[in-house]
């Protein structure tokens, strides 16, 4: 009874829920977990928890460098050109 109540629960909030839109934040929350379970009881929780804040700024960093990149490129097939700021 217990495990079908959690499980209505679960599914009820996953459906309301709306898009996220933490880039990086399933993919670090995973990793975290895993490493959080392997370290002990109870730490897989607060291993995706920094694993998702670790992987949000991961991906913020690795999409400054692209945008970066791709203004660099445009600046430098048209030099004469004003690059536009995003």
């Amino acid at each position: 009874m217990r495990k079908s109540a959690t499980i209505a629960l679960f599914t009820a909030l996953t459906l309301a829920a709306g898009p996220s839109y933490a880039a990086g934040c399933l993919k670090g929350a995973a990793v975290g977990a895993v490493g959080g379970h392997f370290v002990g009881k109870g730490h897989s929780v607060a291993g995706a928890a920094l694993g998702c804040a670790v992987g949000h700024h991961r991906a913020k960093v690795d999409a400054r460098q692209q945008a970066q990149q791709q203004k660099a490129q445009a600046a430098q097939q048209a030099p004469n050109q004003p690059v536009p700021n995003k």
